[in-house]
């Protein structure tokens, strides 16, 4: 085999394999300046000591309905794997944001395997300070210019990955055009919006893209909405939020699809699946279904060497 001196670097925030990391994951991510925008390195550590302590075992129990653990690590070593077999002038890693495998062990193993260039792929389709650029910028300060370093920002308008999107939508369908279907993306205080970050107006963006290229499939809805899940603290966040989206739909049927994410993991095997299907059974809506993310789809393999061509 050929010997690969490219390195492609699947970044995500990660995601606890038992208790013990869910407070790392907690710790980590509470101590990010991208998550708690608090100049003082000082105070925000004595904040996210305060908010894990507060929050690590109502969390836990969270995780003990989903198998005391994030899917999303077998989902993307499984990811990893394919993207191995199948992109062939790349060697395929990943890196976690909050739980191993972190980007400084990674980066040893790259100098091991005699990596030269290096093309971060963060696996959030849309741009944010909270995700994209925290991703990058930690790899980025790890590595001290060891590699050659290109990155991808951002990839919700590639026409192949939005296929991947329509057809589970489609597949979850099942040609009934009685539903409402909802994109939920992952919330973010309203501040860091108003402070520049492009993450609203891509996720806007990126509903409209999806609902014509459903229209000109013929797949069809009563209506096609935008909320947003996972609001924590009393702090303003985007709007507007799934539960109150749901409560639009007392005696009807919801299919929501996980914009935010490419593998599924706690956000979307407990809050969408567990969480807010108990709210949409309270709220009376007769059906509510939940799309499972891309994950390792052969055919998001296909987008991901796609994008990489288009860089």
């Amino acid at each position: 085999m050929e010997n690969k001196k490219k390195a492609l670097i699947l970044l995500n925030m990660g995601g606890a394999r038992n208790k013990n990391e869910l407070k790392m994951f907690l710790t980590n991510m509470f101590n990010d300046e991208n998550i708690l925008t608090i100049k003082s390195s000082f105070i925000r550590k004595i904040i996210a000591f305060l908010i894990v302590n507060r929050r690590l075992n109502e969390a836990w129990k969270n995780y003990e309905l989903i198998g005391n653990c994030s899917p999303i690590n077998p989902l993307t070593e499984k990811l990893v794997e394919k993207c191995n077999e199948k992109i062939k002038n790349f060697k395929t890693y990943q890196v976690m944001r909050y739980t191993p495998p972190f980007a400084k062990d990674v980066i040893e193993n790259l100098k091991k395997d005699g990596i030269e260039e290096v093309l971060l792929f963060p696996l959030y389709p849309q741009y944010s300070t909270t995700t994209t650029k925290s991703s990058l910028e930690d790899f980025i300060k790890f590595a001290k210019n060891s590699f050659k370093i290109k990155s991808i920002n951002d990839f919700y308008r590639n026409d192949k990955f939005n296929s991947c999107i329509v057809d589970e939508i489609q597949r979850i369908q099942e040609g009934k055009d009685d539903f409402n279907l909802i994109f939920s993306a992952h919330g973010l205080p309203q501040k860091i919006v108003d402070n520049g970050d492009p993450y609203e107006k891509q996720m806007i963006e990126h509903v409209q893209i999806l609902s014509q290229k459903l229209k000109d499939k013929n797949i069809n809805f009563k209506s096609i909405n935008l909320a947003y899940q996972s609001k924590v603290g009393p702090l303003k966040w985007l709007e507007p939020s799934l539960e109150d989206m749901l409560k639009n739909f007392k005696g009807e049927k919801v299919i929501i699809y996980p914009l935010s994410f490419i593998v599924d993991n706690s956000e979307t095997t407990f809050e969408l699946d567990i969480e807010y299907r108990h709210i949409s059974q309270d709220l009376g809506i007769l059906d509510y279904k939940v799309c499972k993310c891309v994950n390792y789809n052969d055919n998001f393999i296909d987008a991901i060497k796609d994008i990489i061509d288009k860089n």
